[in-house]
């Protein structure tokens, strides 16, 4: 409604402006002021229809199309043909109108490439043997991913989107406490990133806007770019899986890095609290697996010698079961 008043506001305007200013105060000057406003209300239209950087790009096409023109015009002049340059002058206001509208619509017809050129040059990238790792905002928000690339175990440029930083600078500005702290330390560990001179870290331009969920852009970023991911959702594995692109979960990772025990093999074990069942210890390894230890809830807070007996794999993770040794519950943590 608003931009209706105000283009009819650009209508009467003009006129009037032409009338009572006294420019020409008679009917031909309502009319000339009526096309002024007319051609204003349809510029104005268009630009209504235009992208911001889509009109900054025309004027600069149009710029440069001029310019283009002038450096012909020079080069015609070099040649030191008079009669062909007298009747290449004749044609000046068409020539600099054809270079013009030329520079114009290559400007704005190739103007939309330029949100592809990063993929373009990540994919050359690729083919020269580099490899890209995307990010997403839980694998940064996790941070361990920062110590894996600081050691170098992480090869090849480093990619997070801006999407994801504008999810992260969202979560940092959250009224909830929780989803504050988890935001800021996402940008912490951008920074870090980024501070980082062994590993190429670049925030890419490119968005997905036919998907709306973060961890669907991600997938079909990673694919359109022949990319790998490195996340610690459980779910983005599942949907990079279907369509084939290399998913690396720091928890993988870090499952695979866990401390290697066998039943039969003693361990050390500090018993930190009771078990659920009668007897039982609950203890923890260096890397947080959980140890079940039978006849271990005598020797809470302190450590213990056991043997292990077996291990069990959860969807929560390992758990150890062992059986303290009688003789060694005694020694003190």
């Amino acid at each position: 409604m608003s931009n209706w008043l105000f283009r009819a506001g650009i209508l009467l305007a003009c006129p009037a402006i032409v009338y009572f200013g006294r420019i020409s105060p008679d009917a031909r000057g309502l009319g000339i002021g009526l096309g002024v406003g007319g051609l204003i209300v349809l510029v104005e239209y268009l630009v209504a229809e235009l992208n911001l950087m889509t009109i900054v790009f025309g004027v600069l096409g149009t710029a440069v199309g001029i310019i283009v023109a002038r450096l012909v015009d020079y080069m015609v002049l070099q040649i030191g043909n008079e009669s062909l340059y007298a009747t290449w002058d004749r044609f000046a206001l068409l020539r600099y109108f054809a270079f013009g509208a030329l520079g114009l619509a290559i400007s704005v017809r190739k103007f939309p490439e330029l949100d592809d050129l990063d993929k373009d040059l990540l994919k050359m990238g690729k083919r020269r043997g580099a490899q890209i790792k995307i990010l997403d905002a839980g694998a940064i928000i996790d941070g361990r991913v920062a110590e894996i690339v600081e050691t170098r175990f992480l090869s090849g440029t480093v990619v997070v989107p801006r999407f994801v930083l504008s999810e992260l600078n969202r979560m940092a500005e959250s009224d909830d406490a929780a989803k504050r702290a988890r935001g800021r330390r996402g940008l912490d560990i951008v920074a870090r990133l980024q501070e980082n001179g062994s590993t190429p870290v670049k925030i890419l331009d490119k968005d997905v806007p036919e998907i709306r969920e973060a961890d669907g852009k991600i997938v079909r970023l990673a694919r359109d770019m022949g990319a790998q991911i490195v996340t610690v959702d459980f779910n983005v594995n599942k949907m990079a899986a279907l369509d084939a692109v290399v998913c690396l979960n720091v928890n993988d990772l870090s499952a695979a890095l866990r401390q290697v025990v066998l039943p039969g093999e003693g361990m050390s074990v500090f018993v930190m609290k009771e078990g659920k069942e009668r007897e039982q210890g609950i203890g923890y390894l260096d890397d947080g697996t959980m140890v079940v230890v039978d006849d271990g809830r005598r020797a809470i807070g302190r450590r213990v010698e056991a043997v292990v007996t077996s291990i069990h794999q959860t969807s929560n993770g390992r758990m150890v079961f062992a059986k303290a040794r009688p003789e060694k519950t005694a020694q003190a943590a």
